[in-house]
């Protein structure tokens, strides 16, 4: 395919030439030549998601998310401009790990040439990709579901402002956990002493530290914090072993579906011990089957996202179903459709105000002002209200999107803050308890 530049400037010389034959034509039969609304330009999407590896199973689920997201932009982009503004969405295979999520990424940026890339769901790939492919090369990335605290103070992007996320950072993940721990949140649910079991990446050192400080500011005692490796190993015997040492009344468990199917297995089987707490990492169908209902039935966990409480939410879930099949919705999906939704919101401004070639920065550039408080509301999921809102992009007036996940206004860092859902696992797959809003979270 074309340079997306090429293609405009061929477009341009071939209309104009086109016009003046066709004009001289209609002059000579004395009749008025028509109006022809050009094309709008287009640009390629990209995305890095785990289709392989210890969380394969989500995957499928973010790539239609996002799907999902282009197909409303695009479908509001034709009546409102005339065309669509994405032509491609190409997804690539992380496997769940930096490396294979590296390639990933530096394909999709130098042979396929997006100027955006939505993903990675780890943030231990989010972490490398940027560093090492995104930020770089001046492309924007918009992770649908790294939650690290790293992120928000990444060096590599404090003057770049190239990496964004659609999701919360566990700074408010893992004061909620705590909350639940420290029984504020359930009736009946309360504990006194607890250690953490965490995938060794940004993601699970993150959420893990965030946990223990605020669980042992409301008096909770944390025995110990136990890493496991970012592969998938055949046992955790011996982190389980240190985790248990001291006897906590809870282990809470901030890993991926791979690692927490193995390890709660041999907790239950080799130790005796089946008191979890869990996270978005592990809410998950996999686990339920590896374990069994009889385990784990009831379990508490927590996830970033919000719920059918929120319009937007709503709206797409439906869609999604309707359009994918997906009769669930694990954590991130809406964030991936999220992703994807203000990446062409931001590329119709670019268009609106005749940016000129629509890249990483230029995407980047026009991002806060179509998803950031003030001026008309675009909820997601509603192609009425999106084209609505694309037809104020294109008169120049401000935009506010609010998405599946919960809000989408980006501060100085690139992060949003989202509702935390807290979540139990059932006999067959699991189910929302509550949803604790952004407002009510406190910094610690």
């Amino acid at each position: 395919m074309t340079d997306d530049r090429t293609t405009l400037r061929t477009g341009r010389r071939q209309f104009l030439q086109g016009a003046g034959v066709a004009g001289g034509a209609l002059a000579l039969s004395g009749v008025m030549p028509m109006r022809v609304r050009a094309a709008p330009p287009t640009i390629k999407v990209g995305q890095i998601a785990p289709m392989t590896g210890s969380a394969a199973e989500f995957g499928p689920f973010y790539r239609d998310g996002a799907q999902l997201a282009i197909d409303h932009i695009n479908a509001a982009a034709k009546e409102v401009f005339g065309g669509p503004i994405i032509s491609q969405h190409i997804t690539e295979d992380t496997n769940t790990l930096p490396t294979p999520g590296i390639e990933s990424a530096r394909k999709l940026v130098e042979s396929d040439g997006v100027p955006a890339i939505i993903g990675a769901w780890s943030s231990g790939v989010t972490v490398a990709t940027s560093t090492s492919v995104s930020i770089p090369n001046n492309v924007l990335q918009i992770s649908n579901g790294s939650t690290s605290p790293l992120i928000s103070v990444l060096p590599e992007d404090q003057d770049a402002d190239m990496l964004f996320r659609t999701t919360s950072s566990d700074a408010l993940q893992g004061v909620v956990a705590a909350m639940l721990a420290a029984g504020e949140v359930k009736d009946g649910y309360k504990y006194k002493t607890a250690a953490t079991i965490f995938v060794n990446n940004p993601y699970g050192q993150g959420l893990s530290n965030a946990f223990a400080r605020s669980f042992q500011l409301r008096g909770g005692t944390v025995h110990a914090q136990v890493p496991h490796p970012e592969e998938v190993q055949p046992t955790y015997k011996s982190q389980l072993a240190v985790a248990l040492k001291d006897e906590p009344d809870l282990v809470v468990a901030c890993s991926y579906p791979g690692h927490t199917a193995t390890f709660l297995k041999e907790a239950r089987d080799v130790f005796g011990f089946t008191n979890f707490q869990f996270v978005d990492g592990n809410k998950s169908d996999k686990v339920l089957s590896a374990v069994g209902a009889e385990a784990i039935a009831g379990k508490m966990g927590t996830a970033p996202g919000g719920g059918p409480q929120i319009p937007a939410y709503k709206n797409f879930a439906e869609q999604l179903k309707k359009k994918f099949g997906h009769d669930r919705v694990p954590p991130f999906t809406g964030s991936a459709y999220d992703a994807g939704m203000v990446i062409g919101l931001a590329a119709a401004r670019a268009i609106a105000m005749n940016a000129g070639d629509i890249n990483g920065k230029t995407l980047r550039d026009h991002l806060r002002p179509v998803a950031n408080p003030g001026g008309q509301e675009i909820v997601g999921g509603d192609m009425d209200s999106i084209v609505a809102g694309m037809e104020a992009i294109k008169k120049g007036e401000d935009v506010n999107y609010t998405g599946a996940a919960g809000a989408c206004d980006f501060d100085k860092n690139g992060d949003v803050k989202t509702p935390i859902e807290v979540w139990n696992f059932t006999e067959g797959g699991t189910e929302s308890a509550t949803i604790v809003n952004a407002t009510d979270i406190p910094s610690e």
